[in-house]
Parts: structure tokens; C-alpha cells; sequence
């Protein structure tokens, strides 16, 4: 499925290499798996979709919840464009909130700061403010990240004229919040806006790991949007998710690059090798590892 990269094809021939993949990795792990975080309803997706049970272990395996996102960044996928990574988090059941695919409103930062120092509910001028003033440093100093939407015009004019600079993604809200934990070296100290509810789950799962603060509140505007949110068990479709509502435990998050990015670079093809780029985080040791991985003589097994 990699020659797909930059192929602009249509959204179902793009993942569905990603999708079958990742389903068969999990099909033949020893554990009782259900996908709380997928590619939508049961009606929606053949493979992945959220109440789906994977795993070899169905009597004695460890269960689990899933979030998957095979491809985050289809987009940048279709186009060759950088940041496309394929996503998974696993914990013990219970520990990863079930959301339907709805868009949420986010805020996150990284670790090291008081609890609660940015709020959805406070306004971007009021959070920039916080945060520099955590940070030691003039609002000026603060660089908030953003997806390109026109539903942003008025989230990117007010943290301009709050002082603070904008840092624009075209997609791939989960290295944005994950980037907030590295800010010297990535550059970018807030995420704030609307994206994906399943890419926030995912990043709290992160951030569990890694250390940081998010919030997220679903964004429901019809009342198809609200029996959806019904049907996943959601019934306060106002209320705001912590880090720790969102994912908790001893949580496993693992990333692997698609297109070169600035978090992973992306899988890159020899006659018969595949060479991959990951990093695998772990909340309860604490462990970030960064795993480079040759595929040899692929062509010769196939």
C-alpha cells in the first residue's frame, strides 16, 4: 500500500492498506481487544470500527481498549505531504474514552505546569497569557498551534492580537500536541482548536505517557451529530475531558511515520527492504522509545 503515497486517490484506496495491516497485527496479538477509538460506526467501516473485538486471546487474553487511526493525515498522505503517521494506543479496558467521530474543541500544553493553567472555557488571550507567564517569558514569545480550517479565522485572530505568533498545520492535530511537549525544540508551546474527537482521545493518550495537559469537549450541531453521540454512550455532550477522562492507566501509544515529518520520518522503499521510523511511549515506566526498522527481502517472502 505504500505506492499509494501521493497518488491523490480517493479517501477508501488510500487507508484501506493501512487499515487491513494494522487489523491483522492485532488480529494475531494474545489479547481480548475492542476498538473503542476506529474508523466510525459498524455500519460505517468493515474492519476497525468502534464495539469491534480483535485479538487472538478471545478466553485468556489481556483485556484491552484500542484507539486506532491507521492513516492520521489522509490527506497528507494522498498528496505526499509531511506529518501523515498511522497511530495506536492501547490500555486496559476502561482506560480510553469511547468517542464517536465527531469534531472536538482542544486545548493542550506540555508537561511541567499547574493543573488546569489553560481551560477551553478561558479565553485564548487569557490562556497565552497564563502560559507565558508560567513560562517566564512575554506573551510575544509564545507560538500557538493551529489547523488551517476557516472555522479558526476568529481562534487565529484573537491569539494575534493577543501578542502571541500562529503556527498553522494543514493536518495532523496529533504531532501538534505532542510537539507542545518538546517547545524548544519543536518550536510550539499551545494547541488550540477544533479537530477530530478520535485524534484527541489519541492524544491524551500521548500526553499520559509523555506528561502534558489536554482538554476536549465534543462538538455536536445537529441531532444527527447528537444520536451519535447518544448511541456511544455520550450523554453530557457538553462536558469538558480532562486528559486523564480521555486516557488513563498504564497506556501504550505508538506512532509510525508515513511522509517524512517533524516528529517521524516516513517509510522509505529498497528493491526488497522496507525501512520504518516509530517511537513507542509507555505511561507507566515512564519510556519514549524511537525505533528504527529494516523489513528485509519483502519481495523474496511475497
Amino acid at each position: 500500500g505504500l505506492e499509494l503515497r501521493g497518488r491523490g486517490l480517493g479517501a477508501k484506496q488510500r487507508d484501506a492498506a493501512a487499515i487491513n495491516a494494522m487489523y491483522r497485527e492485532l488480529s494475531g496479538l494474545p489479547i481480548q481487544g475492542v476498538i473503542v477509538v476506529g474508523e466510525g460506526e459498524e455500519s460505517e467501516a468493515p474492519l476497525l470500527y468502534i464495539g469491534e473485538t480483535v485479538g487472538a486471546g478471545a478466553s485468556s487474553g489481556l483485556e484491552v481498549d484500542i484507539a486506532v487511526d491507521p492513516v492520521e493525515g489522509s490527506t497528507l498522505a494522498a498528496k505526499a505531504l509531511p506529518n501523515a503517521l498511522a497511530v495506536m494506543a492501547i490500555a486496559e479496558r476502561g482506560s480510553l474514552l469511547k468517542v464517536p467521530t465527531l469534531y472536538m474543541d482542544k486545548i493542550a500544553i506540555g508537561p511541567g505546569y499547574a493543573q488546569d493553567l489553560v481551560d477551553l472555557d478561558a479565553s485564548p488571550a487569557d490562556n497565552l497569557n497564563a502560559l507565558a507567564k508560567a513560562k517566564g517569558v512575554p506573551v510575544t514569545e509564545i507560538t500557538a498551534c493551529i489547523l488551517d480550517r476557516p472555522r479558526h479565522a476568529k481562534l487565529i485572530e484573537d491569539v494575534r492580537a493577543a501578542g502571541a505568533a500562529v503556527r498553522l498545520i494543514g493536518d495532523g492535530d496529533i504531532a501538534g500536541v505532542i510537539h507542545t511537549t518538546e517547545p524548544q525544540d519543536t518550536g510550539i508551546d499551545i494547541y488550540m482548536g477544533v479537530g477530530g474527537s478520535p485524534e484527541g482521545v489519541l492524544a491524551a493518550a500521548a500526553l499520559c505517557c509523555i506528561g502534558g495537559q489536554i482538554q476536549g469537549r465534543l462538538i455536536a450541531t445537529n441531532a444527527a451529530q447528537r444520536e451519535r453521540a447518544r448511541a456511544a454512550g455520550i450523554v453530557d455532550i457538553g462536558r469538558k475531558y480532562t486528559m486523564r477522562d480521555m486516557a488513563s492507566g498504564d497506556v501504550i501509544f505508538a506512532a509510525t511515520g508515513i511522509t517524512d515529518g517533524s516528529l517521524l520520518e516516513g517509510v522509505r522503499l529498497s528493491r526488497n527492504t522496507i525501512f520504518t521510523h516509530s517511537v513507542v511511549m509507555r505511561a507507566r515506566t515512564g519510556t519514549v522509545r524511537w525505533i528504527r526498522t529494516e523489513y528485509r527481502d519483502v519481495g523474496a517472502r511475497d
